[in-house]
């Protein structure tokens, strides 16, 4: 599912996603524009701090995803271990602990919230000659096959 960026819509997706669908795991994939060959795990996600405005123009109430939420909320998945124990041949894969106060902290932080820290986010480079798509869903497939038997869960 595509998460438009704003805000409420983005909140109110995640919200069904948790409700209607009741995954044992979302991992919400996040393009980051400022890196050319490199996969980020985020550990967790931040509650406030989110003033910069989103493509409607608004910015969320208190600057914050949940008022009185908690001040961050780590993943269920440990990235760290995760990070120590996968690979992937030709891309560096890193571990992060603050994935900016934009919408994609913003979505994983409610879904954090939502699913009660069973969610994760991965923060993944542009599609280039390097990157390219088929490249990118084989190494995300291995990504979340790893999150899964994390869960206690193994699927093809």
């Amino acid at each position: 599912m595509q998460l438009p960026v704003v805000y409420q819509k983005a909140k109110e997706q995640v919200c069904k996603i948790w409700t209607t669908l009741q995954p044992l795991l979302t991992v919400h994939v996040g393009l980051a524009s400022s890196t050319t060959a490199l996969i980020v795990l985020e550990q967790c996600g931040k509650n406030k701090g989110y003033q910069e405005r989103d493509a409607c123009g608004f910015h969320p109430e208190g600057a914050c995803c949940v008022l009185d939420g908690p001040e961050k909320i780590e993943s269920a998945i440990n990235m760290k271990t995760l990070w120590k124990n996968i690979s992937v041949e030709g891309i560096d894969i890193i571990l992060s602990r603050d994935a900016g106060r934009y919408i994609c902290d913003y979505t994983y932080y409610t879904s954090l919230y939502y699913g009660n820290g069973r969610a994760a986010f991965i923060h993944v480079p542009p599609l280039s000659e390097s990157v390219t798509a088929e490249f990118l869903g084989k190494a995300l497939q291995t990504i979340i096959l790893a999150m899964l038997e994390q869960c206690g869960e193994q699927r093809e």
